[in-house]
């Protein structure tokens, strides 16, 4: 799961057609794909207090859920 550099959803939410500010998490290789779909936690790894699925297209963000 990738950590969201964002202190609320909402601020995610805001950023549709920008580039993902992101943190990656795994020991397994990259999990954020520029086209597709990928699951995200904020505002930290540490402190999970919100989760969203967030659609990517072309390397900017598209939607969040």
């Amino acid at each position: 799961m990738l950590v969201a550099n964002y202190t609320f959803k909402r601020v995610l939410k805001a950023a549709i057609g920008e580039r993902l500010s992101y943190t990656e998490t795994s020991l397994f290789g990259a999990e954020y794909v520029k086209d597709g779909k990928v699951v995200v936690v904020g505002p930290s790894a540490y402190n999970q207090k919100w989760y969203a699925e967030v659609t990517m297209r072309n390397g900017l963000i598209e939607g969040v859920k």
